[in-house]
């Protein structure tokens, strides 16, 4: 399932054959199209559109070309228009500097007045910002508070503007020009794009993926872009696809359906859901944030069965490893790790657990013995180089000696025969040179992690 947040079906381009070009997305993987407006009477086919289409959406504002139009009864037109039934967001809104086709100073106004409108509204921008950054994050900046819902659409500047973008919470989407030969620029800036905030677009009729280059561009080709962020960000077409779809279902409140998961893929591995409970109150844990990682919704609503995990578990899939994470702490439930592990070590399997490392404190005995053999490696967040630091950020249930019973847990499993690699965190105060030589000292690997960043 993918989503195109933004295309144009009803421009002449598709008159001749538009049935056939919906028909075509549907059997390439389009579940969703949004129809973002460019005019006001763009507005009104969009949302004509939406109505003789299940799969389609609209999205009703007017391109900063034509900013001039935008009349206090446009918007008034375009209120009522969008109180109706899957209109989803404000746009195509912003601002064009490179093109200039309406002055500036009616550029800026229309834009406070959409900006106003999805305000009112509680609807997302989709916004157009061609060579006008500095001026379009002013207007974002005073123009809301507690930041901007939306996605600036087309991507095309730097990776400083990709960075203020996604500090004011917006989402951003790249089209197909990130597949032209020349475009080695933008796909450097395309590198630095979060998962967790991209989009997928076409802007058909416009910008054709390479392979396709002088041809209209249609729904359909979005798999070219599957593609191509598949390379960019060494995630799985899988994984573009349902990281984007859950992104695109949050941004624009589309109501699909996204159960929890007990099993879950990330680039070959499969991560093992067990538990939501933990024995740590981590300030900085992404459970605060949101129920999903990678696009998978990690929230349980009940714990499952050694049955019930070995069920979600695909026998004719081939995985680099299994991994017991999750939303929670998997030594919670250690008669359950070992029992899966035991089943999965049958199958010649390799094992890897991702602790806080709080085992023997839940259990009250040493447990690296009992896992010897049926876990391979142990990936254990150590977090900080001190133990202030690490109670500061992670409030341990078990209390101030917490630290050093997870150094002891890992010495143990290093003993046992399981590889034990420490992770730490990149936050304020910690050193990560003192966070490997602790590793070190314990005859564990390291790994150092960014705040934020997942799966």
């Amino acid at each position: 399932m993918i989503i195109d947040t933004h295309c144009h079906l009803d421009f002449k381009d598709f008159d001749a054959d538009r049935d056939q070009v919906i028909e075509r997305a549907i059997k390439a993987g389009v579940s969703k199209i949004i129809n973002v407006s460019s005019s006001l009477d763009g507005a009104r086919r969009s949302v004509a559109l939406a109505k003789a289409h299940e799969m389609i959406y609209a999205a009703v504002g007017v391109h900063p070309h034509d900013a001039e139009t935008v009349t206090d009864g446009v918007i008034a037109e375009l209120k009522a228009l969008a109180k109706g039934k899957k209109v989803v967001a404000i746009g195509e809104v912003g601002l064009d500097y490179y093109r200039n086709l309406s002055p500036r100073e009616a550029q800026v106004s229309a834009f406070r007045k959409f900006m106003h409108l999805a305000r009112d509204l509680s609807l997302p921008l989709i916004l157009h910002v061609r060579e006008a950054e500095d001026d379009a994050l002013k207007i974002l900046r005073e123009e809301s508070s507690g930041g901007v819902r939306g996605v600036m659409h087309c991507f095309s500047g730097s990776a400083d503007f990709m960075k203020e973008c996604l500090d004011l919470g917006l989402y951003v989407s790249f089209t197909a020009n990130i597949t032209f030969k020349k475009a080695d620029s933008l796909r450097l800036v395309a590198r630095e794009a979060v998962p967790e905030r991209l989009l997928l677009e076409t802007d058909a009729p416009f910008l054709a993926p390479q392979a396709l280059r002088g041809q209209r561009n249609e729904p359909a080709y979005l798999t070219h872009l599957v593609g191509e962020w598949s390379r960019l960000l060494d995630l799985s077409k899988e994984d573009i696809a349902r990281i984007t779809t859950h992104n695109a279902n949050t941004l624009f409140a589309l109501g699909l359906g996204e159960p929890s998961k007990i099993a879950y893929e990330i680039r070959g591995s499969l991560y093992l859901n067990i538990t939501n409970r933990c024995t740590n109150t981590c300030s900085f844990c992404v459970r605060n944030q949101t129920s999903f990682v990678r696009g998978h919704n990690l929230r349980l609503d009940k714990e499952p069965s050694v049955d019930d995990i070995m069920k979600a578990i695909d026998p004719e899939k081939k995985y680099r490893e299994f991994v017991f994470c999750g939303y929670g702490e998997p030594t919670l439930r250690l008669d359950m790790v070992k029992a899966v592990a035991a089943r999965l070590k049958e199958r010649g399997a390799k094992v890897r657990m991702v602790t806080n490392g709080h085992g023997d404190l839940i259990n009250s005995r040493k447990i690296a013995g009992e896992l010897a053999g049926l876990i391979d490696k142990v990936s254990v967040s150590l977090n900080t180089d001190t133990k202030d630091l690490y109670n500061r950020y992670c409030k341990p249930e078990f209390g101030a000696d917490t630290y050093e019973g997870i150094k002891s847990f890992i010495k143990d499993c290093v003993a046992a025969g399981i590889e034990a690699e420490v992770t730490c965190l990149d936050l304020a105060g910690v050193d990560f040179k003192k966070c490997e030589a602790i590793a070190k000292s314990l005859g564990a690997g390291f790994r150092a992690r960014s705040i934020g960043t997942v799966g």
